[in-house]
């Protein structure tokens, strides 16, 4: 049975209120929660981009083999190439199949579900599936979410759903089983999107959790349902609490909006701003393909002349 403390860090783990997270103070040493906890609290560093942080949370001679995927991990978020660092986190899911490993199995879970996340991140969708244990009878909630994402990064909802489907046989209705469902209703376009829309209302309504991340969630949301002006305010609503500053998806979703408003020059601003600093955000790339699609195209399409009168 979780503490009521932890069961709070994961739920503000997963909802993105890394911030109230990462000032959360650490429990003492002697707990059964620190562990835990500093898990949590390292991840969400790394979500905001602080990766020296986490050099310093997680000592460098820990034997907790999570905590060690963690801190391997943000070396390799903040490593140019990360190839040294694919390749401890792959030592370290080695390490846990073995049988003397001094390890419990809920952080048998974290290692996976950290190496996961990292080969998702390196294009290794294969062999991150793998290590999450997709599609079979693994029974981790947190390895299905990730998994959940990287099917939908891949336009296969279908296999998503089934990893829902799979899951709801073992896991608890909680939080994160919500959360998954939302994930996919915002993708197959569910009932209009209500089920997405009505799950991150009522979370913003929780103060404990309510985040930007949640915004910019609501605000897509509602982009997607056509409400253009009220998803305007939730996006504006996250930058303000980001104390003026877009993360990459807020600043994404604010291009989509801008761009289905009347002011061109705004949606110009803001996508001039997510091109220069997220080069590699999803909607960059795929709008500079779409553009360079089009050159080639134009380039081999030939004029036909002009129809000359005959009378």
């Amino acid at each position: 049975m979780e503490s009521t403390d932890l069961y709070s860090v994961k739920q503000r783990f997963f909802l993105g209120a890394y911030k109230s997270l990462v000032e959360q103070s650490l429990p003492d040493e002697s707990s059964e929660d620190y562990v835990p906890i500093l898990f949590y609290k390292a991840r969400a560093h790394i979500a905001l981009g602080d990766t020296e942080t986490v050099t310093s949370l997680i000592p460098e001679d820990t034997e907790n083999l999570a905590l060690k995927a963690v801190a391997v991990f943000a070396n390799y978020i903040s490593s140019p190439t990360g190839d040294a660092a694919l390749e401890e986190l792959r030592d370290l899911c080695v390490e846990i199949e073995g049988d003397d490993v001094d390890a419990s199995e809920r952080e048998k879970g974290w290692v996976r579900v950290v190496a996961g996340t990292a080969f998702a991140r390196a294009s290794e969708v294969e062999e991150a599936l793998e290590t999450l244990g997709a599609e079979s009878t693994t029974e981790n909630a947190e390895a299905v979410a990730v998994a959940v994402q990287i099917y939908l990064s891949i336009h296969r909802p279908d296999l998503a759903r089934k990893e829902f489907e799979r899951a709801k046989q073992w896991a608890e209705d909680d939080l994160l089983l919500q959360l998954i469902e939302s994930s996919i209703g915002l993708v197959i376009g569910k009932d209009s999107y209500l089920d997405a829309h009505s799950f991150y209302t009522e979370q913003i309504a929780n103060p404990s959790v309510s985040s930007p991340h949640l915004l910019t969630a609501r605000g897509v949301t509602r982009l997607l349902r056509g409400e253009v002006q009220e998803a305007k305010s939730d996006l504006e609503e996250a930058v303000a609490q980001q104390g003026g500053q877009d993360d990459a998806e807020t600043l994404a979703a604010r291009v989509v909006a801008a761009g289905l408003g009347t002011k061109r020059g705004d949606a110009e601003e803001l996508w001039s701003q997510l091109a220069s600093a997220h080069p590699e955000h999803p909607l960059v790339t795929a709008v500079n393909g779409k553009a360079v699609e089009f050159d080639d195209l134009a380039i081999r399409f030939k004029v036909p002349p002009l129809a000359i009168p005959t009378c």
